[in-house]
């Protein structure tokens, strides 16, 4: 076997690996703790631990979400009195500070009219939570009723620092492909998410829904990008786990279309690589051990040698097939003919999203494709120091 066609089945595996592979082998592991150490038990069974908590929003121009927000936050199956609203809304020039202080005066409301983005508001928002459990959330999004009371579940246990909600998408039959990709990606990861957490821990936090010992939280860098997955791995890095309930849930809309939906991954990918290069101390597994595992194998790989290997296979591929003439029965030639029809459905699929036709077989290609497209967009933003902190939320579908 050439150099080239030994390269060619590593990146295979690569990319294999990092989208399905991983998947697989964490499922067997699983498994295999389950049979020594049985299911995990719910750390709270009892109920006895009942902290204050802190619901905290940080929120550019959100005033129509205010009401929704607000009465989704007094709706949820906690003791009110142990609940407190803590709202930062720097930069806001729409009314939202003026109409919480009005409406809403118990509230905690602070607001500066300068505009640093939404990692500068947490910082400063931050040094004002009394209580020992902070929940963050975006304004635009619905928490369901018993979110609060599941978070704090999971914090009874001392080992746990963070703990990591699942985000949702509104599903509708005439979803577009950013919607209906979108929903397929975020099912599974929530899957892997609920694997990871019962191997050992999550590896990041879902901006939508996450919460943190408030003892425990660092202010972060003023440029990050990913301030949830910063915040929650640097908490990991310190000994403690991220863990996961699904039923604790926020749900959004989903991007409005295809074009909102590449904004917004562009945006996570170059925060992907910034958040490689400053948590690069985590790809030792050697001092970090299972935590760098998952780290790498969920996060890192798609973010660097996946997106890169699939370039390189199909340059690999095609000259491997073109060596054996195309001939129809050779492996080579049968997997190029196989990548070629990958993309035209991809193509083929953007082509349709654009003319407004629903084709639901091609938004999985198509998703995929643009997944890691985006990846390479992300990646020359980063090196260009292009990429602002400042809110830039993609248009949401209507609900």
């Amino acid at each position: 076997m050439s150099i080239l066609e030994i390269s060619f089945w590593v990146l295979i595996f690569i990319v294999f690996y990092a989208y399905i592979g991983y998947g697989i082998l964490l499922y067997i592991l699983i498994k295999i703790k389950r049979i020594f150490k049985g299911k995990p038990e719910n750390p709270n069974a009892d109920g006895r631990y009942e902290p204050d908590v802190t619901l905290f929003v940080t929120a550019f121009n959100e005033r129509d979400y205010v009401d929704l927000k607000i009465g989704n936050s007094l709706d949820m199956e906690y003791p009110r009195e142990k609940l407190h609203l803590i709202w930062v809304t720097d930069g806001s020039n729409d009314g939202t500070p003026d109409y919480i202080r009005q409406k809403y005066p118990f509230v905690e409301l602070y607001h500066e009219d300068a505009r640093n983005g939404k990692i500068a508001a947490m910082n400063r928002g931050s040094r004002f939570i009394k209580t020992p459990i902070v929940i963050f959330s975006d304004a635009n999004t619905m928490l369901g009723t018993e979110s609060i009371r599941r978070i704090v579940n999971l914090f009874a246990n001392p080992k746990v620092g963070c703990v990591s909600g699942e985000k949702r998408i509104y599903s509708k039959e005439a979803d577009n492909a950013a919607g209906a990709g979108e929903g397929i990606y975020w099912n599974y990861e929530s899957t892997l998410k609920r694997w990871d957490a019962e191997l050992y821990s999550v590896v990041g936090a879902a901006g939508e829904l996450f919460a943190v010992r408030t003892e425990l939280f660092e202010e972060v860098e003023k440029d990050t990008l990913l301030d949830d997955f910063i915040v929650s791995l640097r908490i990991a890095m310190k000994g403690l786990t991220i863990q996961y309930d699904p039923l604790a849930y926020a749900i959004e809309n989903s991007s409005a279309n295809v074009k909102e939906e590449l904004k917004r991954k562009i945006r996570i990918a170059a925060g992907g690589i910034q958040s490689v290069v400053r948590l690069r101390k985590l790809l030792n597994p050697f001092r970090y051990g299972v935590l760098s595992f998952q780290y790498i194998s969920h996060r890192v790989l798609r973010w660097t040698l996946a997106p890169l290997s699939l370039l390189f296979i199909f340059l690999f591929n095609m000259i491997l097939a073109l060596q054996n003439q195309f001939e129809p029965q050779n492996i080579y030639t049968i997997i190029f003919y196989l990548q070629i029809l990958f993309y035209v459905f991809a193509l083929l699929g953007w082509f349709l999203e654009n003319r407004n036709i629903k084709v639901k077989i091609l938004y999985i290609p198509f998703y995929f494709f643009i997944m890691n497209y985006a990846v390479y967009k992300g990646f020359f933003r980063y090196l260009k120091g292009k990429q602002s902190v400042n809110w830039e939320r993609a248009k949401r579908a209507g609900g």
